[in-house]
């Protein structure tokens, strides 16, 4: 489906055991199942006009260093090692090499479609008419054969099988970096600059809700008219907070908790989401929404597997923040080029805002 005849949310089509909003299949095309969801929206048009807010030529890096933070809640600990080839192999030679080991969501990321599974109830033909969720009563038939009932299956669902299954890897990273990776309009949005204007406390390590009604006051108050593609990138002082800590006692308690800083999730901002039409969302926070997620809309649920949306979390806004306000411009070309693995579940996202 063309991005310009992209129906409104409450128009979308209604998909079997799925909510309001669900995109699946909205994008496939002659037969052949969608694997990259809103990226689709980036199209080269779209590419072309988010190239034009390229003009001083200078670059902001996004990622936050891969050694942090150094005790990410609940996941591995980056690991670094720096090899001596010539004393490691028993060489006459003066070389060095070195070797990473992290989880690909243990600092700046994009989390991808496979991230996240929901538990579906499914009509089977060649079984009983009720499953008990889509994710969790499909093993059985995918782990083994890699075979699948997808054609079965509402759009673009995806099973466990699949995703585990090596051969035959679905909605997964290495999609994105074929269709030529992420390159957009960025727009950021400072929640930290407006919190200091309004003397509102910020509270990263607190399940702080920034509303979709600030959120909205703040594109007025840079007077940033959204477009088809954009990239919506939120600050909400997460990573601020992290500098500013003393020792590793404050940065386990910023970094190790349940409840952090996030946008707003409900049926307004899920609505106001889809019908902008971003093609990813970004923030410096571990998640994008406020956490404990909500009950009712949570983001992630609508973004990751009713959408197809990436998710950036734990980006270092802070240059792009100083930059930004330095050339009163909150608009720039991003580019970002996930990891070209095959089969992989999330990324780092190697992305560049470019003024």
């Amino acid at each position: 489906m063309r991005p310009m005849s992209l129906p409104k949310f409450h128009e979308l089509p209604q998909v079997s055991a799925a909510p309001q909003g669900c995109a699946w299949g909205l994008f496939d095309e002659n037969g052949i199942k969608d694997q990259v969801g809103t990226l689709n929206l980036l199209t080269p048009t779209v590419v072309i006009e988010a190239s034009k807010k390229i003009r001083t030529g200078e670059s902001v890096v996004l990622n936050w260093g891969l050694e942090n933070p150094p005790s990410p809640y609940y996941r591995e600990k980056f690991e670094h090692e720096i090899i001596d080839v010539g004393k490691h192999y028993n060489m006459p030679i003066q070389c060095f090499d070195d070797t990473l080991k992290f989880n690909t969501q243990s600092s700046s990321q994009w989390d991808g479609f496979s991230e996240l599974g929901i538990l579906l109830q499914v009509t089977r033909s060649h079984s009983q008419s009720q499953g008990t969720g889509a994710m969790q009563n499909l093993d059985s038939i995918t782990m083994g054969s890699c075979t699948t009932i997808w054609s079965e299956m509402p759009m673009a669902a995806c099973t466990v099988g699949l995703i585990l299954c090596p051969q035959t890897p679905q909605l997964m990273c290495q999609d994105w970096s074929e269709r030529g990776g992420i390159v957009a309009r960025g727009v950021l949005v400072n929640f930290v600059a407006w919190a200091e204007r309004n003397q509102v406390d910020i509270k990263p390590a607190s399940r702080q809700v920034i509303s979709l009604d600030v959120i909205k006051e703040i594109l007025r108050e840079e007077n940033i008219d959204l477009t088809t593609g954009d990239i919506l990138i939120l600050r909400t002082g997460l990573i601020q907070a992290y500098n500013k800590c003393k020792n590793d006692e404050e940065r386990d308690a910023l970094m190790r908790t349940s409840q952090t800083i996030g946008a707003e999730a409900s049926e307004n901002m899920v609505q106001w989401l889809w019908n902008n039409h971003f093609s990813t969302v970004a923030g410096d926070a571990a998640a994008f929404e406020a956490q404990p997620f909500a009950e009712d809309y949570a983001l992630r649920d609508y973004l990751l597997v009713w959408w197809g949306m990436p998710i950036g979390e734990m980006w270092d806004l802070e240059a792009l923040a100083a930059k930004c306000q330095a050339l009163k411009r909150w608009t720039f070309f991003v580019t970002s080029a996930p990891l070209n693995v095959k089969g992989g579940v999330a990324s780092p996202p190697n992305a560049l805002a470019v003024f």
